[in-house]
């Protein structure tokens, strides 16, 4: 079981080492721009990734906004369940993030797709959606070619295929986009 878990680490350490480093210094760039133009941020993502949308966009709109002039304005497009469930009842669960977008965003809006495979079709209708109506794009995804990686103008691919691996380091990805608010607020003016 020891050499296990030391495996599983050594692998996690390679995925995290994989982290695209100037990727994400154009996703802070993107946040950057998103705040200077009051323009909304948009983050999705099933399973997993829907649990980090949520914990990014408390973290961005909570931590990251706390010592900013101006504070982010960013929604999980996973957090109303309510809503999330009467698009997938009512239309397709391909719908469920599409059609809060239609409600919500406007052209040069930032939209970020969370998926390991990069192929989730609820994701993929998103950011078409979004690409055709003039939002900014991103794919955090994992290593395979992917139909998120066509699409975004920023990809942050982990290449890796095992899901825990490749969520962690989208999780670290975020993290580190937040705090680098955090830790430098002058980034936000």
């Amino acid at each position: 079981m020891n050499e296990w878990i030391r495996g599983y680490l050594r692998a996690q350490a390679a995925a995290h080492a994989a982290i695209p480093i100037e990727g994400v210094a154009r996703l802070i760039e993107f946040l950057q721009e998103a705040l200077r133009h009051d323009r909304q941020v948009f983050v999705f993502g099933n399973g997993g990734s829907a649990a980090s949308a949520a914990h990014f966009a408390t973290d961005l709109g909570k931590g990251a906004s706390a010592r900013l002039a101006r504070r982010f304005r960013v929604m999980a497009l996973t957090d109303n369940l309510s809503w999330l469930t009467a698009l997938a009842n009512d239309y397709a669960y391909e719908e469920v993030f599409v059609r809060p977008l239609q409600n919500f965003a406007r052209p040069h809006d930032l939209a970020i797709a969370l998926s390991v495979s990069g192929n989730s079709p609820n994701c993929v209708r998103a950011l078409e959606w979004a690409r055709d109506h003039q939002l900014r794009t991103v794919a955090l995804v994992g290593g395979r070619p992917c139909r998120l990686a066509e699409l975004a103008d920023l990809v942050l691919a982990i290449p890796d295929t095992h899901y825990g691996r490749v969520e962690d380091a989208h999780m670290t990805i975020l993290h580190l986009a937040c705090y680098a608010f955090m830790e430098h607020p002058e980034w936000g003016a």
